[in-house]
């Protein structure tokens, strides 16, 4: 599978075209395989291994890397795609990454792509939602789910925004993802990119989201491109949405219209192209209709609106829900077989109202 790394340091952006195998070295020492000529960059940086399993190393600098992925570390494995990650910093290790994972050393961005040849013609069945075990996430057995997924891949191929809502737990960045791979072939090459609006302050939102400049505020000691520059080519996925600050908000309809983004202390806007996705589990029209949420923003987010439904009310997808998760134990925790729950455990199962959704779910198997 042919993938390259693509680079942003500064205003450079440079790709480089992977190995099949072996290992590759990056820093700022100009033998390195990969050299990125940055100050917050160390001299041996890290190292990425191509086989058997893409993992990045981290060298044990002064700067550690970090790595905002849905599935860094083995533990991990029995994440449910539906929890989007934050930045795990990672020192004198190495931890498995994908293909779209955002990975900072210093003040530099680094994403694996995979490369033009890696991406087939899309199969006849494209828009057909898969069935459990060909993807190894997606479960949509349930009628309901199966016309969501499909009124999901009608609107994937465009640029139309998707909003996303449900419950917590539901399954909306797995969806999210769906609809990214079955995006136009350009962009589904591009990276998947995911940030919890919850999850950080203002300050620090605003700067993983736009950037930064050198001297923004205290410690900006190098320029950073954010969140919206580094999905260049792909999908950004913002979970929460409804959780944004209004001086946010004001800011992130500007990049929804104009299609740029100002860094946090800069004057140039830079040119994206972005596709947006968003979730919340929040009523936006109850949150417009207090003042909590812009109108404007909400029309732009809402090109397109997803409502999954809860588990409780798709009781077909819980048996292979149950075997996929009982499946990623037994390789997480390195057992020799995979334990199969009987007829009486599932009908429990299929009884039970499951308030935290898919995510009790994988947490009680």
């Amino acid at each position: 599978m042919a993938r390259e790394l693509t680079v942003f340091a500064g205003d450079a952006v440079v790709v480089h075209p992977l190995p099949p195998g072996g290992s590759v070295s990056i820093g700022r020492a100009v033998d390195n395989d990969i050299c990125i000529n940055h100050a917050s960059v160390s001299r041996r940086h890290a190292v990425l291994h191509l086989d058997p399993q893409l993992r990045i190393e981290d060298l044990g600098g002064p700067n550690p890397i970090s790595v905002r992925a849905s599935r860094a570390d083995l533990a991990r494995t029995l994440a449910e795609a539906a929890k989007t990650e934050d930045m795990r910093h990672v020192s004198g290790q190495a931890i498995e990454i994908a293909p779209g994972d955002c990975i900072t050393l210093g003040s530099a961005l680094i994403v694996v792509r995979l490369a033009e040849a890696a991406i087939s013609a899309p199969p006849a069945d494209r828009g057909r939602p898969s069935a459990p075990g060909e993807t190894g996430e997606v479960i949509v057995r349930d009628p309901a789910m199966q016309a969501l997924y499909e009124q999901a891949y009608l609107a994937a191929p465009g640029l139309i925004s998707v909003l996303l809502l449900g419950e917590t737990g539901t399954g909306k960045e797995v969806l999210a993802r769906a609809i990214h791979r079955r995006s136009s072939a350009a962009r589904a090459r591009g990276p998947f990119l995911g940030l919890n609006c919850a999850a950080l302050s203002e300050s620090l939102l605003e700067s993983e989201l736009f950037g930064h400049e050198k001297g923004a505020f205290t410690g900006a000691l190098q320029a950073k491109p954010g969140l919206f520059e580094a999905a260049d080519g792909g999908t950004v996925f913002l979970d929460e949405v409804g959780e944004l600050p209004r001086s946010t908000q004001v800011k992130l309809l500007r990049v929804l219209e104009e299609r740029q983004v100002l860094r946090v202390g800069g004057r140039v806007p830079r040119s994206i192209d972005v596709r947006f996705l968003s979730a919340t589990h929040r009523d936006l029209e109850a949150e417009v209709a207090r003042g909590a949420f812009r109108q404007d923003l909400y029309f732009r987010l809402n090109g397109v609106t997803l409502t999954i439904p809860p588990l409780r009310e798709r009781a077909l997808d819980i048996a292979p829900l149950v075997e996929l998760f009982a499946a990623k134990a037994t390789k997480a925790f390195e057992r020799p077989h995979v334990p199969a729950a009987s007829a009486e455990v599932l009908t429990l199962l299929e009884r039970y109202p499951w308030p935290g959704n898919i995510r009790e779910l994988r947490n009680v198997i």
